[in-house]
């Protein structure tokens, strides 16, 4: 079995918002198949506590817009790993020495992965593109 559409929905939406908020390595896991009670986890790391707290923040306010609420939140006083838990989706907010150490994507290494694409990145050679924006226009007579 596979994460539900619905999962893969909310865990995309869950990714944008961290990216949106500056998160970093961003990883959806599918988990459908090795745990009964989410679908997927949402891993991305944060600099600092503040950036966990913003993360955590606009990931809740996002997921909430679409009618889906976190069940369950912890380890939001020390800052360091968030867990928020809305039910078929399971984010994950950690530092980046918690997120070596307790390695999740390691852990669940066995588990497919959700493509993620973040929405605010310029496509190559678009506008907005750095990269297509230095190089010269070329016309032909």
């Amino acid at each position: 079995m596979t994460a539900t559409e619905s999962a893969r929905a909310a865990a995309l939406v869950a990714a944008q918002a961290a990216s949106d908020k500056h998160g970093t390595d961003l990883v959806i896991i599918d988990v459908s198949d090795r745990l009964p009670l989410t679908d997927c986890f949402v891993v991305v790391t944060a600099a600092n506590e503040r950036q966990v707290g913003a993360i955590i923040d606009e990931v809740t306010e996002r997921l909430a817009h679409r009618g889906i609420k976190a069940l369950r939140r912890e380890g939001e006083r020390d800052g360091r790993w968030v867990l928020l838990d809305f039910g078929d989706v399971v984010v994950h907010v950690q530092h980046a020495e918690e997120r070596v150490f307790y390695a999740l994507e390691r852990l669940w290494g066995d588990c497919p992965t959700i493509p993620f694409v973040d929405d605010a990145l310029p496509v190559a050679g678009s506008v907005g593109d750095p990269v297509a924006e230095s190089m010269p226009t070329v016309t032909r007579a």
